[in-house]
């Protein structure tokens, strides 16, 4: 039977105050707590609420024949219960529905495994407690931050005991094969690859209101069709996208919610198709062979890769600098030095000083609050230099981003 798995990474990062050279030594607080506020409030609003209340609608109409999974990123996670706790109640209620599977990352939603291997796995175990204490669950399936993805990390996954990781279904791994299958990663016989089909995602998460698309008005009966063409009996079509999409990528004006509503249904007049979770799909499929991926791959922008964090001189500069003071904070065994320091791993922080203009730039424009990327690590360095002061105990130790 083809499964349809539906997965929605949540996350909002935590917005750095401007930060000029003159507060080094003087301010030690680092976050925009108002604009954080004032954000996540608009998004629970337009996003979050509405596309909660929908989906446990559909789960309880289609009697559990809907089902989803979502990663919620510690610094959301930080900032519902700070803020919006019941945001983050909704999403318990979908988590006692027992249809939706939470899934496993790194709680700082950073590039950790791409320069410490201790401070990714310490970062995945926190996570892991977040998502037992808050929903219940023992996750089964790992998405590493924006689906970065290589050889080197399913092999660290599958030693963590996960069973399921998650990447971009690019040709760069695929070749000519379909992403609608689960594979197995290379050098892993323990754990089960699932491919992003990324063309069909993408539909939805950026052309659904793109007047000019020769496939607009997209509706739910033409995208379950395009979804019932992949009829092959081992076939799992996995749609993975930002929950933002829907409200806030895609305002409610352009009909996204409506679409949300009736796509289960559409789907399932299809008799042989499921909606399943990443954990149930790659149990419930044989793989269809090997992917080998040596070096990394993600599903940002049109290159596929690391470039959006790490493709240029200052970003390299800038995470450096941020992963070289590991042994003084861990020297230091203090454990708001240890939250500040993880804070500022958060991947957004090196997105904005992106310097790709042309196809991906309205992209890494949304949501970023600087005018340039040399502002952005401009401000991160002068908020990086003060708080290396702090660890040097030069200043005082009153830190830092009022990390929870």
């Amino acid at each position: 039977m083809p499964s349809v798995c539906l997965y929605f990474q949540v996350h909002q990062p935590r917005r750095l105050r401007r930060f000029s050279f003159f507060d080094v030594g003087r301010i030690h607080h680092y976050e925009d707590e108002a604009e954080n506020r004032r954000l996540l409030d608009r998004i629970a609003h337009k996003c979050y609420l509405p596309a909660n209340a929908i989906l446990t609608e559909l789960i309880g109409a289609y009697g559990g024949r809907f089902r989803l999974a979502f990663s919620l990123s510690g610094v959301l996670i930080d900032q519902l219960q700070r803020y919006r706790p019941d945001v983050l109640e909704s999403f318990r209620q979908l988590a006692r529905t027992g249809c939706v599977e939470f899934l496993a990352e790194t709680d700082s939603h950073s590039l950790a495994f791409l320069f410490s291997a201790q401070e990714f796995g310490e970062q995945v175990l926190l996570h892991a407690g977040r998502i037992r204490e808050l929903f219940g669950q023992q996750g089964r399936t790992f998405r590493n931050t924006e689906l970065i993805y290589n050889n080197d990390l399913a092999e660290a996954v599958q030693e963590m005991g996960y069973r399921v990781i998650l990447a971009e279904g690019t040709e760069k791994l695929l070749g000519r094969r379909s992403p609608n299958h689960p594979y197995r990663p290379a050098g892993c016989d323990g754990l089960k690859l699932l491919l992003r089909n990324y063309r069909l995602s993408d539909d939805v998460a950026f052309r659904f209101s793109e007047r000019s698309w020769a496939d607009y008005p997209l509706t739910a009966a033409k995208y379950a069709h395009w979804l019932h063409r992949a009829a092959q009996e081992e076939a799992v079509i996995n749609l993975f996208m930002d929950y933002e999409t829907f409200g806030e990528h895609q305002w409610a004006e352009t009909g996204i919610f409506p679409f949300l509503r009736e796509l289960p249904g559409e789907v399932l007049r299809n008799r042989d198709f499921c909606f399943r979770t990443p954990a149930e799909a790659a149990e419930a499929h044989a793989a269809a062979g090997e992917i080998d991926s040596p070096g990394f791959v993600s599903w940002a922008d049109e290159e596929r890769d690391t470039t959006a964090w790490l493709g240029n001189a200052i970003q390299q500069d800038a995470i450096r600098a941020l992963y070289a003071l590991e042994p003084q904070v861990r020297r230091r065994a203090d454990a708001g030095l240890l939250a500040t320091w993880r804070a500022l791993q958060t991947s957004d922080h090196f997105y904005y000083m992106c310097t790709k203009w042309f196809a991906d730039g309205d992209v890494h424009r949304y949501f970023n609050p600087f005018e340039s990327p040399y502002e952005a690590y401009i401000n991160y360095m002068n908020i990086l230099d003060d708080f290396e002061q702090t660890l040097t105990g030069t200043q005082e130790n009153s830190h830092g981003t009022d990390a929870r």
